[in-house]
């Protein structure tokens, strides 16, 4: 391809070791203190390897994350959540039936570039607090090769903050779900103690580090800040207000907010008693003017038929397409 740069496989492209972090592993809240080099694994059941899913170019984020191109996004698999809701639930679930491949450090390296190479501006990582450590080896390695662009932290909020702390020379835009203000929902849908205290907390440290304005580029592309995204679930009105109360009040109502109607019931909760079903125009709406009032001015509103298009397949080469 004219103009792109010629990738080499260099002594940079080591696997490398993460005994240090993973051989007593704290890196998540939840702690486990789990020996992923072993077979004394930990919650989210994953190894030392580089277990991704799928790298792909994904157009469906946010206007200013996607861009034109797209971003490159990196689906790690597995979860440190547990959400029974997942719209990733083909690669999020922590059985050996989940959708994954181990791919040698070169390789991942090597398909990350030549989707830059393709046009992307930026490199997201999804479910990326159980792979803290391998991100940090992606970046230092990318920016070996004089690689680069903007780097997009896309996380379920379950974040530590000290993991976070550690993060702060690495990750441009921190892109975290606050899923729930209620720690008994947190519980009963992703097993998650604690959720609210914690996701508020990660929030606060995203903030110190990044302030609440998200800098656009002349195109309109993000370079630096956070956006904060809400799912609203049905049925459940009083949680999203919760949530977006919680912002306001102990962050800053200033904060970029995507807040999301593209809930669908996957086939592992179409028969769920509460979550079995699709999200009611009311409902959205109620969280929408909730919004407003609170002063939320920054982000970005789904139709209600976002749902028809976020529905990714990662059986395919290509899951979005």
């Amino acid at each position: 391809m004219p103009g792109s740069k010629l990738f080499k496989l260099t002594v940079p492209f080591q696997y490398p070791d993460f005994t240090s972090e993973l051989s007593n592993c704290s890196i998540c809240p939840r702690e486990c203190r789990a020996d992923r080099y072993s077979n004394r694994l930990g919650w989210c059941r994953s190894d030392a390897g580089f277990n991704i899913s799928s790298i792909c170019i994904h157009k469906g984020e946010e206007p200013a994350i996607s861009g034109i191109n797209g971003i490159c996004n990196v689906f790690f698999s597995k979860c440190n959540l547990g959400c029974i809701y997942c719209q990733n639930w083909q690669i999020s679930c922590r059985d050996e039936h989940g959708s994954s491949q181990t791919l040698e450090f070169s390789e991942v390296i090597r398909q990350i570039t030549g989707l830059l190479d393709k046009g992307c501006h930026a490199v997201g990582f999804v479910s990326p607090t159980h792979y803290v450590p391998h991100v940090k080896a992606i970046i230092d390695a990318l920016r070996d090769e004089s690689r680069n662009p903007i780097f997009v932290y896309n996380t379920n909020g379950y974040d530590k903050v000290e993991t976070l702390k550690s993060l702060e020379s690495y990750i441009d835009i921190y892109l975290p779900d606050f899923k729930y203000s209620s720690d008994e929902l947190a519980r009963e849908f992703s097993d998650a103690p604690r959720y609210p205290e914690i996701a508020l907390a990660a929030l606060k440290e995203m903030y110190r580090q990044k302030g609440s304005v998200v800098l656009m580029d002349d195109n309109g592309i993000a370079e630096r800040g956070i956006i904060v995204r809400h799912l609203v679930l049905p049925g459940h009105v009083d949680n999203s207000i919760g949530v977006l109360r919680m912002i306001a009040g102990e962050v800053s109502s200033s904060l970029t907010i995507s807040l999301m109607s593209q809930y669908w019931p996957t086939p592992l909760v179409k028969s769920h008693k509460k979550l079995g079903r699709m999200l009611l125009p009311a409902e959205y709406q109620a969280v929408a003017d909730e919004m407003l009032k609170l002063g939320f001015r920054k982000g970005w509103l789904q139709e209600m038929e976002s749902h028809e298009n976020y529905r990714p397949d990662f059986d395919r080469d290509h899951p979005f397409e």
